[in-house]
């Protein structure tokens, strides 16, 4: 009686689960794996529960909290896993617990790998084709990237982090010559960035007092409604400063117009954010819709191709359009010296 005693006295949930594990009568089965078992299931349960809340809680406090709620994908199929493993080892408490956050965790998630019947129907307007490359501070390879520009008729590219180097390399591989117009800010290290158009571009000032350049350009489309277009890229939250300026820099992007005979505005380039951080739901909130999102391919990671092959692949760069801009394709390149996938998005805008 003294050790039944004991463990009924604790009242938390390694009580609960651990006195099934007691044979204190002759019908009653012993769980698997003893407190050891208990308690291990107990700390991954914690983990789980601890991404959920800092996902919806919007506790992107710094570099861990914010690179553990880029993990939300994978943290969502880790709990589906878990809740396997407490039913098999007979945790029901700790099972339901696990179901529970498992389930609103994939509610969030599975969105992403479901098209969207309407994202590209009966669309009617000009055919835009953009690409976004992170140049990587200038490493990226400038052919690979000016053939990949040709092969998929791209019309706009914005480049984050350019270089006047990365620059002189486009040059010589002959990108302004199918790109011709251009707005530029080279910055020495990863701070520039750049579009470049088939059609003509005027300097706009849509996204500035930034620690990172995000040049924004007017794209004269021939006939058509004209496009505000922003090469984006918010600073990496590494720390306390960087995390509030990286939540400043993305929320306070421009929000999509509002239709009509206003220019159609697409942000485009390196978020430093997947679609499970708070400043970039809250963007998207806004009435922006996340390009590869509406195609199925919202899981397509696109960081770290390089260099860091001890990082989960998660989703940092998007082409974000508003409500009435169709989106046809998407899809994710390899680009040789750099650390992201470019992406790809063909789109219809209205006329």
């Amino acid at each position: 009686m003294g050790r039944e005693s004991a463990d009924m006295r604790q009242g938390d949930l390694v009580a609960d689960e651990a006195m099934s594990e007691q044979p204190d009568s002759p019908g009653r089965r012993r769980a698997p794996g003893g407190r050891v078992v208990t308690l291990l299931l107990l700390l991954l349960t914690v983990f789980v529960c601890g991404v959920a809340l800092g996902r919806f809680g919007g506790l992107e406090r710094g570099q861990v909290s914010s690179a553990l709620i880029a993990l939300t994908p994978y943290v969502t199929a880790g709990g589906g896993v878990l809740l396997l493993l407490t039913l098999a080892l007979r945790r029901w408490l700790t099972a339901l617990v696990v179901a529970v956050v498992t389930a609103v965790l994939a509610g969030s998630v599975a969105p992403r790998v479901f098209p969207d019947e309407q994202a590209g129907s009966g669309a009617q307007g000009h055919s835009l084709n953009v690409l976004s490359a992170n140049v990587y501070f200038g490493e990226a390879d400038a052919e690979q990237l000016v053939r990949l520009v040709r092969q998929n008729d791209v019309d706009v590219l914005s480049m984050p982090e350019l270089n006047s180097d990365m620059v002189d390399e486009l040059r010589r591989a002959g990108l302004f010559e199918t790109l011709p117009h251009r707005v530029l800010t080279p910055e020495p290290e990863g701070d520039g960035s750049g579009i470049v158009s088939r059609y003509p571009l005027r300097e706009l000032s849509l996204a500035s007092n930034t620690t990172m350049r995000q040049p924004s350009a007017l794209i004269d489309l021939p006939g058509q409604r004209d496009v505000q277009y922003v090469a984006a890229h918010p600073v990496v939250p590494v720390g306390g400063d960087t995390t509030s300026a990286w939540k400043r820099e993305i929320t306070t992007l421009p929000a999509p117009t509002t239709g009509g005979d206003q220019p159609v505005r697409i942000l485009s380039g390196d978020f430093n954010a997947t679609l499970d951080h708070t400043p970039l739901r809250k963007l998207l909130g806004r009435g922006y819709s996340d390009a590869a999102e509406l195609t199925g391919d919202g899981l397509a990671p696109t960081w770290p191709e390089l260099g860091r092959p001890w990082a989960p692949p998660v989703t940092l760069d998007h082409v974000l359009v508003s409500g009435d801009t169709a989106v046809h394709d998407y899809r994710t390149f390899k680009v040789g010296g750099t650390d992201h996938r470019a992406v790809f998005a063909h789109l219809t805008i209205p006329s």
